[in-house]
């Protein structure tokens, strides 16, 4: 047999793509544009026979596992929206041994002990650079780069949307309402924004970096993620007057003997942090690590062209024969159980006072309350995991939260329970 050479070249690497949404158009774009990367979309497989599309309908087929039986197929990109339905198709496919893209960070966070483990037993290889914040290398680098180094602290904007909206109402002064259908008429935030504003979509992020950063493998649902459906311009300009800026930040804090908190929340960010200038939809990651310092990427955080070039880089390295290496993980792949609690101290705007009691506010260092005000708000240390456990009531209530950065220990005392302060009165 030949060896490939510049006259006599290698066959494209020939590859099943499922869904063809802005992911999946962007990287088939890329891929037309850049022939030389030696790849071609072999079969595409969509959901939706009706649904408009710019390739001519032949190019289209309707049964996503005719894709994963294809023994022609040398690699499978899986970029549709529904999570329940990308773990079957690639949770199939890795029980074939077959070699996997995905870009679908809710899936990937949910089902990520189990994929670990697929691949481990039948031998597939799965990549998910796509699947958080965009073009940022992010995952790729803390799994090979920092694989054996300790990190301090991994941080950032992992939400291009909800920064998206933060930006234009400090820049227009604009209210919430406003600044998110600018948002979702520009493409950048859905017509239904809940898993973006309500920070769903970085919580999932985090869980997803836990495992690389920190070797921990975290339900989703046991992370704190506070969203700004409630953020008012009072609030914007609350943190303007101070000097900061307000983003929805991740933080993944690895602790002293093993284990890390990780939550979600809008923080008030200082003007020497890295991530006071990352603005509209770009995201940004900052790496604090024993030895090596302080790294910071920024780049975009979604878009078709963005996470498509996030997509062929993982491409690439499935050609090459890369998998992660998952090297802070024990040799279990079980879920963690807990994650350690810490005190907050928060800013706390508009909470009833039945649940201000409840949520145990202490130390108290600036408030503003009295009888007419439409804003009031309160600034003061609250237990991570009684955030937690009201964050539903929190945004029922209409109640802004945003952490000041500051942290502590857990104080000793129990925490308030709601039904106990709701007795008191």
């Amino acid at each position: 047999m030949s060896k490939p050479s510049p006259t006599n070249p290698a066959p494209p690497t020939r590859i099943g793509l499922i869904g063809f949404g802005c992911v999946g158009q962007g990287l088939y774009d890329i891929l037309q544009r850049h022939p030389e990367a030696g790849f071609t979309v072999a079969r595409i497989a969509v959901k939706n026979p009706t649904k408009l599309r710019p390739l001519p309908a032949g190019r289209f087929e309707f049964h996503a596992d005719d894709l994963l039986d294809d023994p022609t197929l040398d690699l499978l990109v899986e970029v549709i929206d529904d999570a329940d339905e990308a773990f079957r198709l690639v949770s199939r496919a890795l029980r074939q041994g077959r070699r996997v893209v995905t870009a679908n960070k809710a899936m990937v966070a949910r089902h990520l002990p189990e994929l670990i483990a697929l691949q481990r037993e039948f031998g597939g290889t799965l990549l998910y650079e796509a699947a958080v914040c965009g073009s940022i290398p992010v995952v790729r680098t803390l799994d090979s780069y920092f694989a054996q180094e300790p990190l301090l602290q991994v941080s950032g904007i992992f939400n291009g949307s909800s920064n998206y909206v933060l930006t234009r109402m400090r820049e227009a002064d604009s209210d919430y309402a406003e600044a998110l259908a600018e948002a979702q008429a520009q493409g950048f935030a859905e017509t239904d924004p809940t898993l973006d504003m309500a920070a769903f979509d970085p919580r999932s992020k985090a869980v997803i970096l836990a495992a690389h950063a920190c070797g921990l493998l975290l339900d989703p649902d046991a992370v704190l993620n506070l969203g700004i459906e409630n953020v008012s311009a009072a609030d914007i300009r609350y943190a303007a007057e101070r000097g900061k800026k307000l983003k929805v930040v991740a933080i993944l804090q690895p602790l002293p003997g093993g284990g890390a908190t990780v939550y979600v929340t809008p923080q008030f960010v200082d003007a020497d942090s890295p991530l006071y200038a990352v603005e509209r939809e770009f995201n940004g990651v900052v790496v604090d690590a024993e030895f090596a310092g302080q790294h910071f990427w920024r780049g975009r955080g979604a878009g078709g062209h963005p996470t498509g070039s996030a997509v062929l880089a993982d491409l690439v390295a499935l050609r090459h024969g890369f998998r992660y290496a998952y090297a802070k993980l024990p040799a279990e792949t079980a879920l963690t159980a807990e994650v350690p609690d810490l005190e907050l101290e928060v800013y706390l705007r508009s909470a009833p006072a039945e649940l201000r009691r409840a949520l145990g506010l202490t130390d108290v260092s600036e408030q503003l309350s009295a009888p007419g005000f439409t804003y009031d708000y309160a600034v003061g240390y609250v237990r991570l995991s009684q955030l937690h456990r009201y964050r539903d009531a929190l945004r029922a209530g209409g109640t802004f939260v945003a952490r000041t950065g500051r942290v502590r220990p857990v104080v000793a005392q129990p925490a308030p329970q709601l039904e106990t302060a709701l007795a008191a009165d």
